[in-house]
């Protein structure tokens, strides 16, 4: 049976809430850890690019190309993998997402081929990008909206964790082996956490009601026709732009046109990385404090984030890098659990996978043409530093721009309980 949640219902809901929170954080628990090893698989492309180019014979300005084939698989499977969460639960999916990018990592660590590289890069984000959608209706079903600023920013945080482990562990990996030693040890941690995930999670009772138009017209036609979710997909187009731009980017610029070492160069971006990590939740926290505010600490992050790119861009020595690291990575990754707390309250939970998968794909398209973009900005204007950080910066500028007009709490969005809701034994 579902009731709109009245007072005493949400007291209700509370309880039952509270006799399962073990379980509940140890969702949480259990979906971070599945998003930062597909984070860490995503990341690893940037500190060992250089590496896998002389390998493979990929001069400089193509090896984007294989950073374009992930993104374009991520992006495709976000939609798709968002749309059978709704159908078949979040648990068999996270599982499958992990279990597939995990072999294909350890397939990508033994290629010798560049043609066969691009196209196992884009199987890694195909089964990658699967992973997101489903964690967030997991969630989603387990806290209350009210709670999901701090719920999405731990959550999210998974991404600064997999850029910091990435460019910690990967160099030092390659220092001691070689790249392909990374591809085949995170491959295989995320073949085994796939396979926790599928017996350990479960969905929860919480349900969100939100008024659609559109009739009879099918899911992604009416959440093409949500205003508010469109204008969220455009802000989190050029977040990304800018976030994984940097990422992808970085590294190699800085070694190639600053004379940073290589070591040195991963040690600032897990800097950076490592702002997002402690950043995400504290933001997402404060905005639940703020009775649910997520519009107006996103703009402020994002405009943030447009001003340290054109900074970081006018840098020289290694220390100057080191300094602003921090300020850029808070800046770079504290917008995205505003903008991912703010999907439930503007679909509901009968669409809200579809709805996560969707728009992280429109937001993924940021991170899939930014690498060729970047490039080409970067040839384009002589090899210049500073050109390649004021095009990353356009992203997030125009993002800030998007977050002013969403309404952030519409009309006819409501809670509710379900009663049949298959809960875990505490």
């Amino acid at each position: 049976m579902k009731a709109e949640l009245t007072a005493a219902q949400g007291d209700a809901l509370g309880e039952k809430l509270h006799g399962h929170n073990r379980y509940r954080w140890g969702v949480l628990a259990i979906c971070w850890l599945g998003f930062t090893l597909t984070s860490v698989d995503r990341s690893a492309w940037g500190p060992s690019a250089l590496f896998i180019g002389q390998d493979l014979g990929v001069p400089l300005a193509s090896l984007g190309v294989f950073a374009t084939a992930y993104y374009a698989g991520y992006v495709f499977s976000n939609v798709a993998g968002g749309y059978f969460s709704d159908k078949i639960g979040g648990r068999a999916l996270i599982a499958i997402s992990l279990i597939g990018a995990g072999i294909f990592m350890v397939l990508f660590g033994s290629t010798k081929s560049s043609g066969v590289g691009i196209a196992v890069q884009g199987a890694i984000g195909l089964f990658a990008g699967a992973e997101y959608g489903a964690g967030v209706k997991l969630l989603a079903s387990w806290f209350r909206p009210r709670e999901l600023g701090k719920v999405m920013g731990i959550y999210t945080s998974a991404t600064a964790l997999g850029v910091l482990i990435a460019n910690t562990i990967v160099p030092r990996l390659i220092n001691a082996f070689d790249w392909t030693t990374s591809y085949h040890t995170f491959g295989s941690i995320s073949i085994v956490t796939g396979i926790i995930c599928y017996f350990l999670l479960r969905p929860g009772p919480v349900r969100i009601e939100v008024a659609q138009s559109g009739g009879s017209r099918s899911k992604l036609r009416v959440l093409a026709g949500n205003r508010n979710l469109m204008l969220l997909a455009l802000s989190g187009f050029g977040g990304f732009w800018g976030t994984y731009g940097f990422v992808i980017w970085s590294n190699t610029l800085m070694v190639k046109e600053r004379g940073i070492d290589h070591t040195v160069a991963g040690l600032i971006v897990g800097i950076f990385a490592a702002m997002g990590i402690f950043g995400k939740p504290a933001i997402g926290w404060f905005s639940d404090w703020l009775d649910g505010a997520r519009r107006v600490p996103a703009i402020v992050m994002l405009l943030m984030f447009t001003a340290m790119l054109i900074v970081f861009g006018l840098l020289q020595s290694p220390l100057e890098f080191i300094i602003a690291a921090p300020f850029l990575g808070l800046a770079a990754y504290c917008y995205l659990p505003m903008i991912v707390a703010l999907v439930p309250r503007l679909v509901g939970s009968a669409m809200l996978g579809t709805a996560a998968g969707m728009v992280n794909a429109l937001w993924q398209l940021g991170s899939t043409l930014v690498p060729l973009a970047i490039g080409g900005a970067f040839a384009a204007s002589g090899n210049s530093f500073i050109a390649a950080f004021a095009a990353l910066a356009v992203g997030p500028f125009i993002g800030a721009i998007a977050m002013y007009f969403v309404n952030e709490r519409p009309e006819g969005s409501r809670t509710e309980i379900d009663e049949t809701a298959e809960l875990a034994k505490t």
